[in-house]
């Protein structure tokens, strides 16, 4: 039996009449008889959540009586809306108002408030799209975003448009951002009606309360310890200089655990709220503690704006927040710690002033908090759209292209959705839903996991897939190891709250799955293998592409291509169990998140599997083929077996497709480099005349850069492709007389290849003169005295483009550059002729160069002749 609120809150009928959104009501009945939808703005403590239900419904002595369906987003705050709700009205819950999450059931025939969760919400709109019976929806904490909530709006707007344009539909908000979803809900016409209420606010002073030290940023599932050391110290600190109860907020159940355990000696009772908390402590917070005790609530975000925490005057926040996130290019789908928003710290602040003047501490930098993102990002973007594609897919609407959204899911993260549900047969080509994926979808699990469930019980028996499956959607606690058979076993004695929600769950699935109690019963005792080989099956089957074969001891390779890395022994690893998976050749990787400095995925539970049951799991995966490729320098060709990227087998071939022989050469050059190939300094040379014709005159004459000879390497290496095996056949190659072939012989232009970039220029002394075009303009290095009588500088590119001329002493070192030799001659000659006569005597230095004669020589051989 659940505890009933405290002697502070007051009696029933005073708390009715106290609620601040009482004013607002008269404006809301009237959006909602005029348009069928509104949305409420109204701040937590107001009673959005509780009294407006009951208005809608008629229970409070006030208009017609309606059903209404109060849809929240997590389990907890369904179970306590409609305990207050039921108390409110001095019921028990299950009379005239109730509640349904996944796995319980309160209600019954009188029940007219019935509260749900989005996840039942979904289910039975796909079974019922009518909502036969259901006259309001009232869509609680939108602005929060989840994904199954923004479904349900979408799911609802359509029954509205084509089935029931009577159905009245509210979405309610603790937030005043509410323009989005009046738009969503007002169609194509005006918006919906937006009805605001105000709360009973008090002050709450801001306390900037950071590490004294920095901390590390949280990354992954990783939370520094030292920042949680800090939070315990801030709790401790707040107790000291205020008086009420604290709230503190952290990102999840390990963290809300460590720093319970660091509170030990505290005056005050420490209570933790979460998801996976027992109903009756969950219950025991919500109604309050006894006259002068004080409390420490540790909540996780769901105590942000699903429930209320009476007493509470202090909030201590820890900056963060746990979100789902989606590596779709590794296929892992994770919860990530991230910063809060700066809107859910002002969520998180205001409740410290609900009941008088409060403080908040906050355990960051005040400049940094200009810096947090304004609000969370919608599910919709970020998170795994398998579980969405699929419904939409039921709903008939695979695309998503015609439904109300208020975010468009991202188009590459829906197409790794579908090809997720093509494997496992929810889906077929076009992408509708199939029978076996209603099925699926009625489940009320993810699409993997519902696979697992299908086809693991023929194998196993329907209770041990149940039960494995029920492992899997609730991941076991840490204390429970990273052994999947072992965190079974575990659970089957166990006595904890995780151990009776997931004895509750298995029930449900085994019934769900097809078989009446019994027959489950009996099939348990026919299933094939011991129980370790159950749990590796159905785990394989929920994830086939994370199939892992060792590598070494303790690291693996999935059939994705992600490599994986067990816990470390000693300390790092869990409940002992990691040394009988570091021994294992094969696994089943149930849980694995990827750190984001790490290159390989961390390995949090699996199940030890042979290579026969990886196989029959991940048979889409099998492969079978001729296999050429590059690899350290040469071509290797085999017939591999696969499963997906973990070969299975290979046998060398010995006559390979000699177009695959030419792909393998290529994919060569194009990771290595035309470093491969040989270049010698003409070769380059060339490659240097080609690139300075194509940048300077365009076409005929052809790009010459890496990207662009990678692209036509068919055209000017065909030839030798052909024959090349390995790097030392490619290092024989002389890139210079391949390169020729890419001239433009065709149009005849390439005749006039040396005309227009010669490679030597003939100079007055009679020397032919290499020029140098590797730099942005020609170069020409002669000594001074070999242009006497030059009058002008040497053109290339038919007269285009000026040689750049190095002017060397006689000693060949640099004396003076010009791209205007008249000029030098005029101005620039007389300083050199000034600086060096005296120490070249010997070589001629005349008064006008322009009209001497050129030498190469010093003075007494040019009189000798």
């Amino acid at each position: 039996m659940s505890r009933t609120p405290s002697p502070a809150a007051g009696t029933p009928g005073a708390a009715l009449a106290q609620l601040p959104v009482r004013s607002a009501l008269p404006a809301l009945r009237s959006a909602l008889d005029t348009t069928g939808t509104a949305v409420l703005c109204a701040p937590p403590g107001t009673g959005k959540t509780t009294l407006v239900p009951l208005e809608l419904a008629g229970l409070t002595g006030a208009g017609p009586r309606r059903r209404v369906l109060v849809a929240e987003p997590r389990r907890i705050a369904a179970r306590a809306a409609a305990r207050r709700m039921a108390w409110l009205l001095g019921e028990r819950v299950g009379d005239r108002v109730g509640f349904t999450v996944r796995g319980e059931r309160r209600a019954g025939p009188r029940t007219t408030v019935e509260v749900v969760t989005t996840g039942v919400l979904l289910q039975r709109l796909q079974r019922d799209p009518e909502l036969a019976g259901v006259d309001v929806v009232v869509l609680d904490e939108c602005h929060e975003r989840h994904l199954d909530a923004d479904t349900c709006a979408a799911f609802l707007l359509d029954v509205r448009a084509a089935l029931r344009p009577e159905l009245r539909l509210l979405a309610a908000s603790a937030t005043t951002d509410a323009e989005g979803w009046a738009r969503l809900l007002g169609g194509a016409g005006e918006p919906a009606p937006v009805v605001a209420a105000e709360g009973v606010s008090h002050p709450v002073e801001v306390v900037w309360a950071p590490p004294e030290r920095p901390v590390e940023p949280p990354h992954g599932m990783r939370v520094d310890p030292a920042l949680l050391a800090h939070v315990a110290a801030v709790v401790r600190r707040a107790l000291r200089e205020r008086s009420g109860d604290v709230l503190c907020f952290l990102p999840g159940v390990g963290e809300i655990a460590r720093v319970a355990g660091q509170l030990t000696g505290v005056d005050a009772e420490v209570l933790q709220v979460h998801g996976r908390a027992p109903a009756e402590v969950q219950d025991a917070v919500l109604a309050g503690g006894a006259a002068g005790a004080r409390r420490v609530v540790l909540a996780t975000s769901v105590a942000e704006s699903s429930l209320t925490v009476p007493g509470v005057r202090v909030v201590v926040d820890g900056g963060l927040a746990r979100v789902p996130r989606m590596d779709h290019a590794r296929g892992l789908s994770a919860l990530a710690t991230v910063r809060a928003s700066r809107a859910a710290a002002r969520q998180r602040a205001g409740r410290a002033g609900r009941q008088g003047p409060g403080v908040v501490y906050r355990c960051w930098a005040e400049g940094e908090d200009g810096r947090l993102p304004r609000f969370p990002d919608p599910e919709i973007k970020v998170a795994d759209l398998t579980a969405f594609a699929l419904q939409t897919a039921c709903w008939g609407d695979p695309s998503a292209s015609g439904l109300a959204l208020l975010d468009a899911p991202p188009a590459g993260a829906l197409a790794a959705a579908r090809e997720v549900l093509t494997a496992i047969g929810a889906v077929d080509a076009g992408g509708r839903a199939t029978g076996r994926g209603v099925r699926m979808a009625r489940l009320g699990l993810h699409p993997r996991l519902a696979r697992a469930l299908l086809d693991g019980a023929p194998e196993v028996g329907v209770r041990r897939a149940a039960e494995v499956v029920a492992l899997l959607s609730e991941e076991p606690p840490r204390s429970y190891g990273d052994d999947l058979a072992a965190a079974w076993r575990t659970a089957r004695r166990g006595g904890d709250a995780y151990a009776a929600r997931w004895r509750q769950e298995a029930r449900r699935l085994a019934s769900a799955a097809g078989e009446p109690e019994r027959a489950t019963e009996e099939r348990l005792e026919a299933g094939t293998g011991p129980e370790d080989a159950a749990a590796g099956l159905v785990a394989a089957l929920a994830f086939p592409e994370r199939v892992a074969r060792a590598r070494t001891a303790g690291s693996y390779l999935m059939a994705s291509g992600t490599g994986a890395e067990l816990a470390g022994a000693g300390a790092g690893s869990r409940a002992g169990d990691g040394s009988r998976l570091r021994d294992a050749a094969w696994l089943a990787v149930a849980v694995a998140d990827r750190p984001v400095t790490a290159a390989s995925a961390r390995i949090r539970l699996a199940a030890v599997i042979d290579e026969e049951t990886a196989v029959a799991a991940a048979e889409a995966l099998y492969s079978s083929g001729e296999e050429v490729r590059w690899s350290d320098g040469e071509v290797v060709a085999r017939r591999v077996i696969r499963l997906g990227a973990i070969e299975l087998a290979a046998r060398p071939l010995t006559a390979p497709d000699a177009g695959l022989l030419r792909a393998a050469v290529v994919d060569g050059l194009r990771r290595e480099g035309l470093g491969l190939l040989r270049w010698t300094a003409g070769a380059t040379a060339v490659r240097q005349r080609m690139a300075f014709l194509h940048r300077e005159l365009g076409a005929p004459w052809p790009d010459v850069s890496d990207a662009a000879l990678l692209e036509r390497v068919e055209e000017w290496l065909g030839t030798e492709l052909g024959r090349a095996r390995r790097r030392a056949d490619l290092a024989r190659v002389d890139a210079g007389q391949a390169l020729t072939r890419l001239l433009p012989w065709a149009t005849g232009a390439a005749v006039r290849f040396e005309e227009l970039a010669p490679e030597r220029i003939e100079v007055p002394s009679g020397s032919r003169v290499r020029v140098d075009y590797g730099g942005e303009q020609p170069v020409l290095a002669v000594k001074l005295q070999e242009l006497f009588g030059l009058r002008e500088s040497p053109r290339v590119a038919d007269g285009r483009v000026p040689v750049l001329v190095h002017l060397l002493s006689p000693a060949g070192r640099p004396a003076a550059v010009t791209a205007d030799l008249a000029s030098f001659w005029r101005d620039g000659y007389r300083a050199v002729r000034a600086e060096l006569r005296g120490r070249y005597p010997k070589h001629p230095w005349p008064e006008d160069p322009s009209t001497a004669e050129p030498t190469r020589h010093t003075t007494a051989r040019l009189r000798r002749g």
